[in-house]
């Protein structure tokens, strides 16, 4: 399932001695599943679990008892045949929630009084909102997607059903090639005969029918629509499409080799560069605040700033951390930076998670994308 933004806060909200949480790499298919290469993660990461409960004085007996849901998952042959990209897993006295996510994670748990939250933040940023239509003859299909997810609408009373389709009397086979004419603009389409006349006609009206069947739901959102079709059907649709947030290009993809899964990837590498142009309006907006006071670089004046709600936005270098303790004395935090240990907690997920708690974005960048890269965490303060 995917993590809501109210999921989150309610993992938030745990807190005990021991909150145990896992990140892995999962598959969909394929040989590393077949080789139970992600149960064998999970197996991994539960042994070196065990190893620091242990060494907190946590009997066996209290350590098998609280690690045996994540023992069960391990045993459990059909669960690992349902993944998504990761696994995330958290765990505490009475306390157990799984998460099968289309977000990478490296190997990973943390053990401390509160979860680890940092890994999943790529949900709820950049995560766009778009349409999706697979557009072939013998089959329409349209989705509401983000980055992280699909959904499909039914529209099967919006568009031509099928023994109308037929009606058209037009078979998409006939429509395999195209190419130039001669050194003209026009195009000529090639397979049992030229689309002409009578026929072009026939797939002008089937298309304007997709469309003007569509267009009132699509308005509800007004977000943009991506087309997935062969380029001649793409070709014809945009010349008689009359909603306003059409994508100019479509994605050339053979639907009929292709699943949902494989198609909403491709659909995302074409859209994300419209989404991702917040993450570096704020990147901007930092570089040019710099010497202002409305920036930091340092984790002291960041969990500061974090605890008084006042960061915007959060620039984190990814699959890195910032360990140690901290203490408030006279409304002020008192922060001390050690290697990780027993007793030390992330300062950079707790700066993560007040931030988010706050209401602030949170980004995880690569160390060439960070807006200073001389520091592991960034912040662009709102005043």
């Amino acid at each position: 399932m995917l993590l809501s933004r109210k999921e989150i806060v309610e993992l938030t909200k745990v807190s005990y001695s021991n909150c145990i949480s896992i990140f892995i790499p999962t598959h969909r298919a394929g040989k590393k599943v077949l080789q139970d290469e992600d149960k064998l993660y999970l197996k991994m990461q539960l042994k070196i679990i065990k190893n620091k409960l242990s060494h907190n004085g946590m009997h066996i007996s209290t350590i098998n008892k609280m690690l045996a849901p994540v023992q069960e998952l391990i045993d459990n042959g059909s669960f690992w045949r349902e993944q998504s990209d990761g696994l995330a897993i958290f765990v505490a006295d009475g306390f157990f929630k799984k998460y099968c996510l289309p977000i990478h994670f490296k190997e990973f748990n943390y053990v401390s009084n509160s979860f680890y939250i940092k890994p999943l933040t790529p949900i709820l940023v950049g995560d766009g909102e778009f349409y999706l239509l697979l557009l072939e003859f013998d089959n329409v299909k349209l989705y509401e997607c983000t980055h992280h997810s699909f959904t499909e609408i039914i529209i099967d009373d919006l568009i031509p059903n099928k023994q109308e389709r037929h009606g058209y009397n037009y078979q998409e086979k006939e429509l395999q090639f195209r190419t130039q004419q001669g050194g003209s603009n026009q195009v000529m389409y090639h397979g049992q005969e030229t689309t002409s006349g009578k026929k072009k006609n026939e797939t002008n009206k089937y298309l304007k029918a997709i469309n003007d069947g569509l267009k009132p739901l699509l308005n509800k959102k007004n977000i943009p629509l991506l087309i997935a079709s062969q380029d001649y059907l793409f070709d014809i649709y945009k010349d008689i499409n009359t909603y306003n947030t059409l994508h100019h290009q479509n994605i050339k993809i053979n639907l009929n080799n292709s699943d949902i899964y494989e198609t909403h990837e491709l659909a995302w590498k074409e859209m994300a560069s419209i989404f991702d142009q917040p993450r570096k309006d704020k990147i901007a907006e930092f570089l040019e605040a710099q010497g202002s006071g409305k920036t930091a670089i340092g984790i002291t004046e960041i969990l500061n700033a974090a605890f008084l709600g006042k960061i915007d936005t959060l620039f984190c270098l990814n699959d890195s951390d910032i360990t140690g303790n901290y203490k408030e004395k006279n409304n002020t935090l008192i922060v001390t930076e050690t290697q990780e240990n027993n007793t030390t907690i992330s300062l950079m997920n707790l700066a993560v998670t007040k931030t988010f708690l706050n209401d602030g974005t949170v980004y995880l960048l690569e160390k060439d994308e960070m807006p200073n890269a001389n520091s592991k965490i960034n912040a662009l303060f709102r005043y």
